[in-house]
Order: structure tokens, then sequence, then C-alpha cells
């Protein structure tokens, strides 16, 4: 990863956010995905506790690939 900051508005676009992340290395991914599950363990710990969650309709878009 190459830290930079930048506050140009297109690289917010979730297009650039996803070529970002296509540009890292399978062990960059890794490790961002490590950091993302140690930030959300340390903001709700017992978020692994939670079993057979419900779906809340009208809350949540998924979406699919045409």
């Amino acid at each position: 990863m190459n830290p930079s900051v930048t506050h140009d508005r297109q690289e917010e676009t979730i297009e650039a956010k996803a070529l970002w992340f296509r540009s890292l290395t399978f062990t960059e991914r890794m490790e961002m995905l490590c950091a993302f599950t140690e930030l959300l363990l340390m903001t709700n710990p017992k978020i692994v506790e939670q079993r057979n969650a419900q779906s809340i309709e009208g809350r949540v878009l998924v979406l699919t690939a045409a």
C-alpha cells in the first residue's frame, strides 16, 4: 500500500475504492480484512455471540449482479 493524502472527491467513489482494493496484493487484502475485523471486535466484542440473525425488511438493500 502506498498511503497518500488527497482531497479529490473522485477518489471517494465506490468504483475508485474498488480499483484501489484490486491494486492490493493478496497479503495486503488479508491485512485489511484483519484490521477491519479487529476494529469490529473492538467496537462490539459481543458480535460473535449473535446467532440466527433475522433480516429486517426495508432496512438493507441487497444488490445482485445482473
